[in-house]
């Protein structure tokens, strides 16, 4: 047998895999902790929002999804500039991308509240996207740090609607079912 052989795609994916930006328990710790000096409420969704419902971080991520009201998006973008964040993508204050020089990403969901305590969110294509009141009754943790987040059923009404899931979606959408029971629509449901 000859020497081993590596292909250059291999090690092109190796490469980018090694550089990937990932957001930190501690950095969202830091996030978040900032975001309540500054009375600026926010939900986690997304990958923290699953990990913070389960209590444990499950997988590694670039980003953090956050909703806060549309009324705090101008604080947080100022926040966070004094960290080094700048719009990446989208147009503030709805639905806007944040993100800093090593790539780490806060993607900003911001809502206004209707009578009811839905949050309407105006996405990027100009539609309205509504968050369930009872969405906003969710809690977990981060760390050590009590946070709020998206319920286990908004996560999943989320995830259904928008956009075509990938494999990590899968995997968060069967630990929240497994953990709370939550029922998985067809499009979400891989290997249950």
């Amino acid at each position: 047998m000859g020497p081993k052989r590596y292909s250059p795609i291999l090690t092109w994916v190796t490469n980018i895999m090694a550089t990937r930006p990932e957001m930190k328990v501690t950095a969202l710790v830091e996030l978040l902790h900032l975001f309540e000096s500054a009375a600026i409420p926010v939900w986690l969704d997304g990958g923290w929002g699953v990990d913070a419902l389960l209590q444990t971080q499950t997988r590694a991520h670039k980003d953090v999804d956050i909703v806060l009201p549309v009324t705090d998006a101008p604080k947080l973008q100022e926040l966070l500039a004094t960290m080094g964040f700048a719009v990446r993508e989208g147009k503030p204050p709805h639905s806007f991308v944040l993100a800093n020089g090593a790539g780490i990403e806060v993607d900003v969901h911001a809502v206004i509240f209707d009578g009811d305590g839905n949050g309407v969110y105006r996405m990027q294509n100009g539609k309205d996207w509504v968050y369930p009141a009872e969405g906003f009754k969710g809690g977990g943790s981060v760390g050590r740090m009590a946070v709020r987040c998206l319920s286990p059923t908004t996560q999943v009404l989320c995830h259904a609607h928008g956009y075509v899931p990938v494999e990590k979606d899968y995997c968060d959408m069967k630990l929240l079912a497994e953990r709370f029971g939550v029922e998985l629509p067809p499009q979400l449901r891989r290997g249950l």
